[in-house]
């Protein structure tokens, strides 16, 4: 949250959209265009009673004061906010009072068991199908869209009232997501925070939140190993990060294996000098794992740097590459630099797997002197 007050989270939260609206002048942030940071008309509280008289619902004080005192629906995360009527139309009425059977932390056991009826029985007919994903929804509100499969919706009973969650299809083994507020002007004002300080909130809410400071310390502090990654996975919003953040980086690359490659590749997302050690280290790495990874990254963030150290191994390391995704990866680094030539591919696309043979024609698609190279194949 920034640092600025105001008299209540209400207040910060229309000052921050006038804030928002002025730095993404040009709706460059992912769904503004839909909403252009203007909310609806406000709810009135007798519009608000009626709708809860009528649904039987009482909806989480929050999102309440949200609908009538901010707007009722418009500006919001990805697509927006549904107004009242919307979110309604977009969530089964009998959904709304039943209990909500969703978890934060559900483990991937307890998740196929609740889905398994949405996924393993071919024969269920349309009313029990309904049935089953109303379950899997009951006892929330739909409140929105980023797109595609993805929903938002907020939890209407039970202890984890007033939490917003990021649903998707049915998939074996992906719990819906709990973003980390506890409710939604908290989620709601975070999500101004970031653009005003210019994240990349892209999938905003599914990183930690904090600034640089705040998340180096849950990670010193955190004693679980999921909760270190998380925090270091939540500077990934951060376009660049500073000087102090990279040398707390490059200590825990240098000593602790569980998150070195994470950290790795946060420093070269804003200086790949910065990582160039660690790179070439992966590159010369036995584990075909760390070479791969290494590519992702030159191939992520090393588009304006001068590659010749790093293109100079790799060529010396082709005769190592034995999958066709490694491969690919291999042709997307080198292709900038005009490395790739008939004669360095030949093995590959000589090779016995069609796999490896389609990743190398592609990679060497725009090879010069074609015809002079071609008794190469």
């Amino acid at each position: 949250m920034l640092f600025w007050k105001k008299e209540t989270q209400l207040d910060r939260i229309k000052y921050k959209l006038e804030q928002a609206m002025r730095k993404d002048a040009a709706f460059l942030v992912f769904g503004s265009s839909s909403h252009q940071y203007k909310v609806d008309k406000k709810l009135s509280t007798k519009e608000l009673a009626q709708w809860q008289a009528k649904n039987q619902v009482t909806l989480p004080e929050p999102y309440a004061q949200f609908l009538t005192e901010v707007g009722n629906g418009g500006a919001g995360p990805y697509y927006g906010i549904y107004s009242i009527e919307k979110a309604t139309s977009y969530t089964a009425s009998h959904a709304l009072t039943t209990k909500c059977v969703l978890q934060p932390k559900m483990t991937k056991q307890e998740w196929n068991h609740l889905i398994e009826p949405l996924i393993s029985d071919e024969d269920i007919s349309d009313l029990e199908y309904e049935a089953a994903r109303d379950r899997m929804l009951g006892g929330m509100l739909c409140i929105g869209t980023q797109g595609c499969e993805y929903d938002m919706y907020l939890i209407l009973e039970g202890t984890n009232r007033g939490k917003v969650v990021y649903t998707s299809d049915f998939h074996p083994d992906h719990p819906f997501f709990f973003v980390y507020e506890e409710h939604f002007l908290d989620w709601y004002e975070r999500w101004l925070d970031e653009i005003i300080l210019d994240y990349d909130i892209t999938w905003f809410g599914s990183r930690m939140p904090g600034n640089e400071q705040a998340l180096i310390q849950v990670y010193q502090n955190a004693t679980d190993e999921e909760i270190k990654t998380k925090a270091l996975e939540g500077m990934f919003k951060f376009r660049k990060i500073s000087q102090p953040t990279i040398d707390f980086l490059t200590s825990v690359a240098e000593q602790r294996q569980n998150d070195r490659t994470t950290a790795i590749q946060l420093i070269c997302k804003t200086s790949v000098d910065a990582g160039r050690r660690f790179l070439l280290e992966m590159l010369r790495s036995e584990r075909n794992e760390e070479f791969l990874q290494a590519l992702n990254i030159l191939n992520w963030y090393g588009k304006s740097v001068d590659l010749t150290e790093f293109i100079q191994v790799i060529l010396q390391s082709l005769d190592r590459v034995h999958e066709a995704e490694t491969l690919r990866h291999v042709g997307y680094v080198l292709e900038s630099s005009g490395a790739i030539t008939l004669q360095n591919f030949a093995p590959f696309l000589c090779h016995t797997d069609s796999n490896i043979q389609a990743a190398a024609i592609y990679a060497t698609r725009n090879c010069p002197n074609k015809p002079e190279s071609w008794k190469v194949i």
